[in-house]
């Protein structure tokens, strides 16, 4: 078995793989606070509630936009798991071809989004990530990643708008009854979803302009992608999965010798 650990600025998402199939997927808060000793006594007693043996556990790998974290969820992997994990850094083999400016800006996120988009659903493509920012990933009909888009994620506008006023109450993120809201709660939903919707829609039609290539595939993924997809047409897939089972495929890409310590 191996395990995969994506590390982003909301939730810390953890998936089992015995090979091919999934076995387990968690997901748990981003703390900067908490020691790797807190975050392997949350880790062992999920696996253990779900019957998983943490001896049957030979590899694994992390990505992470959090470089605080870094350091913690490594030795966390070490002392608990047992294993050195491979990290998604510079040296590791990715078959990537980034097209952009800096390729050293580009998020592990994405890279590994665009790995597994790739290799799930071909090319060309637009993936959109609807996690603490939101993100769109452009890859040519050559598998190439030749930029995207990075907007506000739909929770921190939300807090950003809660936060930044005295009585507007904090609400959850779903659809309202209608666009036109008429109470106080509705009205933020409706400008949280409605209008995240909207930019989903119109930024996916304004890409797919500017690649000018035919048959353009669009894969959403993070927590509110579902919540999207259904509101608007131009997303062919839903995948909440693709950033771990990219995580996977690239432990195997770069062998799995590194297993145990």
């Amino acid at each position: 078995m191996i395990i995969c650990l994506d590390i982003g600025n909301t939730n810390i998402k953890y998936a089992v793989y015995d090979k091919d199939n999934l076995l387990l997927s968690f997901r748990v808060a981003t703390d900067l606070k908490k020691t790797s000793d807190e975050y392997g006594e949350q880790v062992i007693s999920i696996l253990q509630n779900n019957k998983l043996e943490i001896s049957g556990i030979t590899g694994g790998i992390i990505s992470s936009v959090v470089p605080q974290l870094d350091y913690t969820v490594e030795k966390m992997c070490r002392v608990y798991l047992g294993i050195k994990p491979l990290v998604l850094a510079p040296g590791l083999k990715t078959g990537l071809n980034i097209k952009v400016e800096d390729a050293r800006e580009v998020g592990a996120d994405r890279v590994v989004n665009n790995v597994s988009g790739i290799k799930k659903y071909g090319a060309p493509l637009i993936i959109v990530d609807f996690g603490t920012a939101t993100t769109f990933n452009v890859i040519d009909a050559k598998e190439r990643f030749i930029g995207g888009i990075i907007a506000p994620g739909m929770k921190g506008s939300l807090d950003s708008l809660v936060n930044g006023t005295a009585k507007l109450p904090r609400v959850e993120i779903e659809r309202p009854p209608k666009v036109i809201g008429t109470n106080t709660v509705n009205n933020m939903q409706s400008g949280i979803f409605y209008g995240f919707a909207g930019l989903t829609g119109y930024l996916i039609s304004r890409i797919k302009k500017e690649m000018k290539e035919e048959n353009v595939k669009v894969v959403a993924t993070g927590g509110f992608a579902e919540l999207i997809a259904n509101e608007i047409a131009g997303i062919d897939y839903v995948d909440k999965l693709l950033t771990l089972e990219g995580l996977k495929y690239l432990y195997y890409y770069n062998c799995s010798d590194e297993g145990k310590k």
